[in-house]
């Protein structure tokens, strides 16, 4: 499915809506080092070119400003950088979900 598909779909933009108001419409990276920016964007930490079986769960959908959102991956090949990177290993340890060794070559942008 494309971006576009995905955007026009009534379902994403109910929980697109939902994710922002839970996260205050505030960019909960920047809220972890005590600073406030207003989010915009929904992130979804499980790259959903990879990871589609994730898409629409909560657990993995993150509200951020649309500076931080670019700095998590690549906009145009839509892999991970290293803070996306290292963002995707927190929620992975918090909802015990075990990173199988190739998934940093498959998600990581490479060098």
């Amino acid at each position: 499915m494309t971006d576009d598909r995905l955007l026009d779909q009534k379902k994403w933009k109910r929980l697109r809506e939902f994710v922002l108001a839970r996260d205050q419409y505030l960019d909960q990276e920047l809220k972890r080092y005590g600073k406030r920016r207003e989010a915009r964007y929904v992130h979804h930490i499980f790259p959903r070119e990879f990871f589609p079986q994730w898409t629409y769960e909560e657990w993995n959908l993150i509200s951020l400003s649309q500076e931080t959102h670019n700095m998590m991956h690549d906009r145009t090949g839509h892999f991970l950088t290293e803070s996306g990177w290292s963002l995707l290993l927190r929620t992975a340890r918090k909802n015990k979900i075990e990173v199988e060794p190739f998934w940093r070559e498959m998600v990581v942008k490479p060098s």
